[in-house]
């Protein structure tokens, strides 16, 4: 941004501008087919609602029933509705199992059905237990979903001639509801307007045009290159900025023009580092077993010369190399995340949010209700001499009640003043002609009300700076006088003290307007009459300071963006134990290159006076320079930054379109409660993360192990149902991987996804095991004389194999000694009991002598019991060696 002209330029796009971009031409191709739209912005009003079989009192509930009926719930198909079928379908349907069932038909077609009957079995059990959990959890989500719901106030009649208003879901508009819109909602379908007083939305979420445009009733006869620049249509998935206004629903749901393009849109959404390192590590093991199998193959077959056992073999060891309980476990562990967070009241929209949340490094957030109370008290109504006067709070209280627009913290602070409700009946008087909704480059609110005389005043309230740029006089008691210089240093000096001492201050003006005039525009705000100052205190949150202490000792840097000035957000900080040596003000940004921003962005914690806009281009200066960032917002100005931030974090008292925009849902405007979601997200990513280790390392030393048997022994090492066996035990035991504990350490700092990490971890743990392997081999064929018992080998190394692979669970879990220093959750001490118990009793069970086993002897498990123990112990030392070297990923 090189000049104050482009201070609504953001220097970073995005993510909804580049998918914009991407949708431009297809959405404006649907957009222009929807003639019926065009046909009702050219209708007078009274046309319009005449076609849609409706009035300007709106539908009867049992005729807006009936529509529904027969249109249908108001949703577009992004939205997810979760049936057994489609779970069903979704969990058989992916690559791993696609793989699988492909080596099952092989081994069918090559003559082997025990093992195309294991690898259906093990297919069957790992697609019905992420079903079976999937299920859960999606029924958990969907109504944890179900308790944020975004709202649209209709017009309803009444059995007396009259009219009422109802919030009803947005689900259940339907055409020819009439919609009431105040600034802060989401225009919750397709509107043909049919009165609008100073009305601007936002259409960026269709246009791509980030400016808001002004709409208004009047029949349009102009032709236009788009629907979107017809000025007296609204359309589902923009946002009201400012001002109020009324309309016809038209469309709805899939019709919508939202609806158009919301396939485009949700197909093309980025992927975050989360999906995209799942994603490479499944292609990794992929591309493992491509190499693996043909390799296996060839060296089997020539070595033993039976190409068709050979080829068995191979396709078992491609499924003991598959890692077919990915999906289930990133499922679970994210579904377990979510639950997890309800408990604490938080709502997870996406999933995968959550171990963003893990990863979060920054936090951006407003003061107001997260540093401070969201306990807005007015306590002070001064004129510019610092003394009290009924007439500054008699003119706040005139203003706050007749805006029809969003009335915010402070509107209701005045509107709740004990003196007011008392004492004042001043408003009764007074009849609303206009008003000059709230924007955030004006900075002031204005009505204009007649009073019984008929003469009309325009009362304003707003930012000072920018109400004494508008004022030309003052007033105190029954005098007026010019303002000049030292009015204006005498006032900043009185509000500075209050702003010390943590007062938001508002300036309050106004004007006498000629009684003859009927409609008032911003260019009506000038030359007003200052009259004083109403101060307003919001008490620090007694559990600001710790929290902000938690995060920050969890690797959590908090930055402060706030509209407020700079003297309040200094007095908060420092009550809440921010230090802050400096504090960049939003004008300060205006010159700024965007490397300068940037830089800026990243050195400095806080930001007062900072628009909308700018509040998003730090976001995205944040993000351009690698971090993970969140923000926490509920208000109008902070969806650009929620929808820029990685995680968008909004509170379910907020405004539709933050509500709209975040990510997770707080029932609770807390910092603390974050502090507990960024541990669960850690939680999250540290226990997928586990299984991914594991399964990597077991799986390359299992190579070592494969080809080096294969290479050197007369017969097959393992059988390929025997191969089977150990792969579908193994599984069982990580189940429990979900309900496992993670180190306090571990959740220390901000944990993201690192592949290459987990690539090292596999090439330096891998090979251990395959050192104990070859001792095992060593054992079986030198001490146990397997050379001419193919069985006896393969049993010994299948139950050396199970178990150490089990073992390697509780070493690989905890940067720690296992069992001494970190413990794992019961339920995977269980399955990891149950199937060392299992491994051990199948060589003297029946299916055991099925499987190709046979007993060992008693002198193989005093052996056994020393080569686990040497394995533990190495592993663990090698562990502990890399996790100082490298990290713990």
């Amino acid at each position: 941004m090189q000049t104050a002209d482009t201070r609504n330029v953001r220097p970073f796009p995005t993510l909804l501008e580049r998918l914009w971009r991407s949708s431009r031409d297809a959405v404006h191709q649907r957009s222009m087919d929807a003639a019926s739209l065009e046909d009702y912005a050219q209708l007078s009003t009274e046309e319009a609602l005449a076609r849609l079989n409706s009035a300007a009192g709106g539908l009867a509930a049992d005729e807006a029933g009936r529509r529904l009926r027969a249109c249908g719930p108001n949703r577009v198909v992004h939205d997810t509705h979760h049936t057994l079928v489609g779970e069903l379908v979704n969990r058989t349907l992916n690559p791993l199992n696609l793989l699988l069932l492909v080596l099952a038909t092989a081994s069918y077609v090559l003559g082997d059905p025990r093992a195309a009957i294991m690898i259906g079995v093990m297919v069957f059990l790992s697609t019905s237990l992420s079903f079976v959990q999937e299920h859960r959890s999606n029924k958990a989500a969907d109504a944890l979903r179900k308790m944020v719901r975004t709202t649209a106030t209709v017009v309803r009649p009444t059995g007396q001639d009259g009219l009422t208003h109802v919030d009803i879901p947005i689900e259940q508009i339907v055409p020819g509801d009439v919609v009431l819109l105040s600034a802060g909602d989401m225009v919750p379908a397709d509107l043909r307007l049919i009165s609008a007083r100073d009305l601007f939305v936002n259409q960026s979420a269709l246009t791509g045009e980030s400016m808001p445009c002004e709409k208004n009733a009047h029949a349009s006869a102009v032709p236009v290159d788009s629907q979107f620049e017809l000025s007296n249509l609204c359309f589902m998935g923009s946002a009201i900025i400012s001002g109020v206004g009324c309309g016809v629903v038209v469309s709805t749901g899939q019709t919508t023009s939202f609806g158009a393009i919301v396939d485009v849109v949700a197909s093309q959404r980025v992927q975050t580092s989360f999906d995209r390192g799942i994603t490479r590590f499944t292609w990794l093991m992929i591309r493992f077993i491509l190499v693996m199998v043909p390799l296996v193959f060839v060296i089997n077959g020539l070595t033993k010369g039976n190409w068709f056992e050979a080829v068995l073999f191979a396709v078992a060891v491609g499924v003991g190399l598959t890692p077919e309980m990915l999906p289930m476990i990133v499922t679970v562990n994210l579904a377990k995340g979510a639950i997890d967070m309800s408990r604490k009241r938080v709502i997870v929209k996406r999933l995968n949010a959550i171990q963003n949340f893990g990863a979060l490094d920054v936090l951006c957030t407003d003061k107001t209700g997260t540093l401070t109370q969201d306990r807005i008290i007015l306590k002070r109504h001064l004129d510019i001499h610092g003394n009290e006067s009924d007439r500054v709070l008699e003119y706040a209280y005139l203003n706050s009640a007749h805006q029809s627009g969003l009335k915010n913290l402070l509107d209701v602070a005045v509107l709740k003043h004990v003196e007011l409700h008392e004492q004042l009946k001043a408003h009764e008087s007074f009849t609303k002609i206009d008003e000059m909704p709230f924007d955030f480059e004006r900075r002031r609110m204005s009505v204009v009300l007649a009073r019984d005389d008929g003469a009309h005043i325009m009362i304003s309230k707003g930012a000072v700076e920018e109400m004494f740029s508008v004022s030309t006089r003052y007033a105190i008691d029954d005098h007026t006088g010019a303002l000049d210089e030292s009015h204006y240093t005498a006032s900043k000096e009185i509000t500075d003290a209050l702003n010390a001492d943590g007062f938001r201050v508002v300036a309050v003006a106004y004007k006498e307007m000629p009684a003859d005039q009927t409609t008032y525009t911003v260019a009506d705000e000038r030359e007003l009459t200052l009259l004083g100052f109403i101060a307003f205190l919001d008490p620090p949150k007694e559990t600001a300071a710790a929290a902000l202490a938690a995060l920050k000792a969890s690797g959590v840097q908090v930055k402060i963006l706030t509209g407020d000035n700079d003297r309040v957000t200094r007095k908060i900080c420092h009550d809440v134990g921010i230090e802050v040596d400096r504090i960049v003000l939003g004008k300060e940004l205006e010159a700024l290159t965007p490397a300068e921003f940037a830089e800026l962005a990243e050195k400095e914690c806080v930001f007062a006076k900072v628009s909308p806009s700018q509040k998003a281009s730090i976001v995205d200066a944040l993000h351009g320079k690698g971090h993970v960032v969140g923000f926490l917002g509920d208000g109008i100005n902070d969806g650009p930054a929620l929808k820029a931030s990685d995680v968008g974090m909004s509170v379910d008292s907020a405004v539709d379109i933050a509500k709209d925009s975040a990510d997770i849902i707080l029932l609770e405007k807390s910092l603390a409660v974050l502090g507990d979601g960024v541990l669960e997200g850690r939680k999250v990513f540290g226990n997928i993360t586990k299984y991914i280790k594991m399964g990597a390392s077991s799986n390359f030393g299992n190579m070592f192990s494969v080809l080096g048997a294969s290479i050197m022994l007369p017969f097959l090492p393992m059988a390929p149902i025997q191969v089977l066996t150990n792969n579908l035990l193994y599984d069982f035991s990580q189940t429990s991987i979900p309900t496992d504990n993670v180190d306090a350490e571990y959740l220390s700092v901000p944990r993201r996804w690192d592949l290459g990490n987990i690539v090292k971890f596999m090439l330096v743990i891998g090979p251990v095991s395959s050192l104990f392997d070859y001792a095992t081999f060593f054992m079986m064929l030198k001490i146990f004389g397997a050379w001419n018992n193919p069985a006896l080998f393969q049993t010994g190394w299948f139950v050396e194999s199970l178990l150490t692979q089990t073992l390697i669970i509780h070493i690989i879990r905890t940067a720690k000694v296992p069992f001494v220093e970190s413990r794992a959750s019961s339920a995977l001490i269980a399955t990891s009991v149950a199937v060392a118990v299992a491994g051990i009793s199948l060589p003297f069970a029946s299916i055991g002598k099925m499987l190709g086993f046979t007993p060992l002897p008693w002198t193989y498990w005093p052996a056994l019991l020393l080569i686990l123990l040497s394995y533990a112990a190495l592993t663990h030392l090698t562990k502990t060696w890399f996790v100082r070297r490298f990290g713990l990923g």
